[in-house]
């Protein structure tokens, strides 16, 4: 397999990425044959898939935009995945020049293009750093220049926490975020659920062991379990619900049954 110039030469190539699947299913083109083939047999099991990612990014920029009407001008985005249109970037920028974003990503190509699409952007930065290890993206350069920790930042954890396994303590890394932003600021959280599927769970299950095959389990949650990551947060309404039922800015009834797959919500610090 002949490697792009766009793909940096530590990674393997072979291996399949959550990253570049992710980016397939949005129509991108920063993906190779192995992850591609892994999409496609995710999407035997669970077709609607790209509706459910379109959905995702539908619902995070309604978000950035509540957030930025709510006076948040600071955004930190861990699991930003890598650089598609409509990016938190571009979302903020335009509807509050100035406003500051640092991307989290431990993926090398997802960090690469970031970097890549921020050339010239002085209130932009990315970090190649993990969610499981938050007191290393607080402490980052990135972080100090632009993030100001004692006025309200937007934490965006948007499609990131079922990737992470109980066994490595999400919940804990989420408290030790919010332990670090100010009063005022804002948790943006999607996440996976076997809940609001339009399939029998047993079918969508086959979805989530494909992911299970490539070493990087999907860990598909309760609404409940899901709710718990909002402790010491208040719920923004409509509260914790499909994507599609979020703040809607069309007819939620015109969307794809597969768009109200899992869970999203915002919270405010008390």
């Amino acid at each position: 397999m002949e490697r792009p110039a766009w793909a940096p030469r530590s990674i393997d190539i072979s291996v399949p990425s959550v990253s570049r699947i992710y980016d397939f299913y949005l129509g991108g083109s920063h993906n190779f044959e192995v992850d591609r083939e892994a999409a496609r047999k995710a999407m035997t099991h669970l077709p609607g898939l790209p509706k459910i990612m379109q959905a995702n990014r539908a619902f995070m920029r309604r978000a950035v935009r509540h957030a930025v009407g709510t006076g948040i001008d600071q955004f930190l985005d861990i699991g930003s995945g890598i650089p598609t249109f409509g990016n938190v970037h571009e979302v903020a920028q335009a509807a509050h020049p100035g406003a500051r974003v640092v991307y989290v990503d431990h993926d090398p190509v997802a960090v690469a293009h970031s970097n890549a699409v921020l050339v010239g952007n002085e209130d932009a930065d990315v970090v190649a750093a993990d969610l499981r290890k938050p007191q290393e993206i607080l402490s980052s350069p990135q972080v100090e220049r632009l993030i100001d920790l004692n006025r309200p930042v937007a934490l965006l954890l948007v499609a990131i926490l079922h990737f992470v396994e109980d066994a490595d303590d999400p919940y804990g890394a989420v408290t030790q975020l919010r332990d670090a932003l100010a009063p005022g600021s804002l948790l943006v959280l999607t996440h996976a659920s076997y809940e609001g599927i339009p399939l029998p769970a047993e079918r969508a299950e086959g979805a989530v062991d494909v992911y299970k095959d490539i070493r990087n389990p999907l860990i598909m949650r309760s609404r409940d379990e899901i709710a718990r990551f909002f402790e010491g947060y208040d719920m923004v309404e409509p509260g914790l619900v499909p994507m599609p039922h979020w703040r809607p800015e069309s007819a939620p009834e015109d969307e794809d049954p597969f768009a109200f797959s899992g869970f999203a919500g915002v919270g405010i610090a008390a």
